[in-house]
């Protein structure tokens, strides 16, 4: 199943992700919201629309924009809509 976590803390698990480009996409149930903090950093993808980010806090450490979203994805990324993915070189990531 996979599971992403940050020095031990799991923050998010799940054996329903989407994989897209290699990125395991976890539906919001599946992410412990309490580590979650939004912040205001936007980015663009050309056929999935614009992501908004999360910073990561676990114990006092914030990894900034750590995590993203696409809230309102173009069609052909609809089946990521709120599903949140996390970069590989700042967490711990199986499955």
């Amino acid at each position: 199943m996979p599971k992403v976590s940050y020095k031990g803390t799991v923050i998010a698990e799940s054996d329903a992700t989407e994989v897209v480009e290699g990125n395991h996409y976890f539906p919001p149930s599946a992410v412990k919201q309490e580590y979650l903090e939004s912040t205001d950093h936007h980015t663009t993808c050309p056929w999935k629309g614009e992501a908004s980010y999360y910073n990561i806090v676990v114990d006092g450490e914030t990894v900034s924009n750590g995590a993203w979203y696409y809230p309102e994805p173009k069609q052909a990324a609809s089946q990521i809509e709120d599903h949140v993915a996390f970069y590989k070189s700042r967490f711990d990531i199986e499955g």
